[in-house]
């Protein structure tokens, strides 16, 4: 069963990729109704983002890649080709009964075809219209296309991100996941909720304009709020934090942990633990300002302590000592995680082609209106036919004549 949270609020998505169509997940996750519009035949771009790709029951592969997967659960699918005048009429009648649209076409595209905001605001005044793109609706960018990794680069995360200049490997580096897509679709879905909000208030729909580069830019947050009050650049640390310390890894005598002591009480505790107790009294760093001001002196002796025992000795005993901290996992290694098993991060749904599914479930937890078990993904076009009689009352002449002007 799905969350009654948005019970009622139905989604028409038209977009592609990641972003967009992750926003368009957590509100189906929410319990919207949401219904992904493709290119007949072809699909969202990033059902072909493999290998790997999805197998089915029998072990073949399909057509679809786990990068579209991770972004398309609890969706109803369908294949539309808006180019054509009676496609693009068909979406303007689902729009018409729609509480949200999501697009990220470029800048206009969608104007040729009657299914920019204005357009359809004379349909459906209450309408929320999403418009995903890279540099937003004005600017001297505007016109431009982009990928997550241009504006990694652009909006300043590439140059926080990666080891200093002078060590091996230093220079600036990419998030290794699409981090400004994802941060992008959680800001869009908060922003569609809000409008949501303002709709049930007023009966006022409207047009939210989001910005891959806008996102990417507020992410990094306190960053760019300590350069803004200081004038300084902010330097790169590799795994090091830009808070107190210690809030880095550190290489153990086989592996790597992560440990964060940034508070006096909790440093303390880090000096008994690795036998140096004497470390919290030195005058260099018994205060977080200090640890700060003396980062490189106390890292130096900290990673000579940490190399003297093994990843599990030292994890034993931070625990005990209530000092935060984690070996640095792979993905494989997460899911052995005794913590992530008991809050299920990782589900499963009934795939058509595939069988059994695993996913990854919502992290968002809520007492009265729980999100219940996920649809899969949809296989391309599969609920032409459905949504056209459920939601638009087509009978199976009209439909035909559709999937005859190759519109479906």
């Amino acid at each position: 069963m799905s969350s009654e949270a948005l019970k009622g609020i139905r989604v028409l998505d038209l977009s592609r990729i990641l972003a967009a169509p992750f926003c368009a997940q957590l509100l189906g996750d929410l319990g919207a109704e949401v219904i992904k519009v493709e290119r007949p035949g072809a699909g969202d771009d990033s059902r072909s983002y493999g290998p790997p790709f999805l197998d089915d029951a029998d072990g073949n592969p399909t057509r679809d890649a786990g990068f579209y997967l991770s972004c398309n659960r609890n969706k109803r699918g369908m294949t539309v080709d808006h180019s054509k005048p009676e496609g693009a009429a068909l979406l303007r009648e689902l729009a018409a009964k729609s509480d949200v649209f999501i697009e990220n076409f470029r800048t206009g595209v969608l104007a040729k075809y009657g299914l920019d905001y204005e357009s359809l605001k004379e349909l459906n005044p209450r309408l929320i219209y999403c418009s995903i793109t890279g540099f937003g609706q004005d600017g001297p960018y505007a016109a431009r296309p982009g990928y997550d990794g241009v504006f990694q680069a652009m909006c300043g995360m590439m140059s926080v991100s990666g080891l200093p200049d002078g060590v091996p490997g230093g220079g600036p580096m990419k998030v290794g996941v699409s981090m400004v897509d994802i941060l992008t679709g959680l800001y869009a879905s908060s922003a569609i909720l809000a409008a949501l909000r303002h709709r049930d208030n007023s009966g006022e729909g409207q047009f939210i304009d989001m910005a891959l580069l806008d996102c990417g830019l507020a992410s990094l947050s306190h960053y760019v709020q300590n350069y803004l009050i200081s004038g300084v650049v902010p330097e790169r640390r590799g795994n090091g934090g830009f808070g107190g310390i210690p809030s880095q890894t550190f290489m153990c005598s086989d592996r790597e942990i992560f440990i964060v002591a940034s508070t006096n009480k909790q440093f303390g505790a880090l000096t008994r633990v690795l036998g140096e107790p004497s470390l919290a009294s030195d005058p260099r760093f018994d205060q977080v300002q200090k640890r700060i001001m003396h980062r490189d002196e106390l890292l130096a002796i900290l990673d000579s302590l940490f190399a003297r025992r093994t990843a599990t000795e030292w994890l034993e005993a931070l625990e005990a000592a209530d000092v935060p901290a984690s070996p640095v996992n792979d993905v494989a290694m997460v899911f052995d995680n005794p913590q992530v098993k008991h809050r299920a991060m990782l589900a499963h749904t009934h795939h058509p082609v595939a069988g059994d599914l695993p996913i990854l479930r919502n992290p968002i937890r809520m007492s009265a209106t729980p999100i219940g078990e996920a649809t899969p993904p949809p296989t391309l076009g599969q609920d032409n036919d459905a949504v056209l009689r459920d939601v638009l009352g087509y009978d199976d002449v009209r439909i035909a004549a559709l999937r005859a002007a190759a519109v479906l």
